[in-house]
């Protein structure tokens, strides 16, 4: 079994049809704890959803469920936590942003939550 990840998903959200719902709950059932970061307040099962960003914690992986458009202020943000890796889900590749992970020297990939998860390759 691997180590618990401690996974801040940004875009989350209360509606258990939307990947960053899903993902957070298949996340806290391989045993990473969550942190879920959105614009509503709300739970994902036992995970509050926070519209504030966390604050002196040591996140392993940022997974990203908003769009190019939408990460403009985040950027900065995610840096600034120094997670080891970012994942860019379907839908949030953004190639400016990864020249600034590069610079940062935090891992990146493309690639889908879920489908790491269930390859075990999380």
């Amino acid at each position: 079994m691997q180590h618990p990840k401690l996974t801040l998903v940004v875009g989350a959200s209360e509606n258990p049809q939307r990947y960053s719902n899903i993902a957070t709950k298949r996340l806290v059932l391989h045993g990473h704890p969550v942190i879920a970061y959105g614009l509503r307040e709300g739970m994902i099962g036992e995970i509050p959803i926070s519209k504030s960003w966390p604050q002196h914690v040591d996140i392993d992986t940022v997974t990203l469920y908003v769009g190019p458009e939408r990460q403009a202020d985040l950027i900065s943000q995610i840096i600034a936590l120094q997670p080891k890796r970012v994942i860019f889900n379907p839908g949030t590749e953004n190639p400016a942003f990864y020249q600034q992970l590069d610079q940062a020297g935090i891992a990146y990939q493309e690639a889908c939550t879920l489908v790491l998860l269930s390859v075990g390759d999380y």
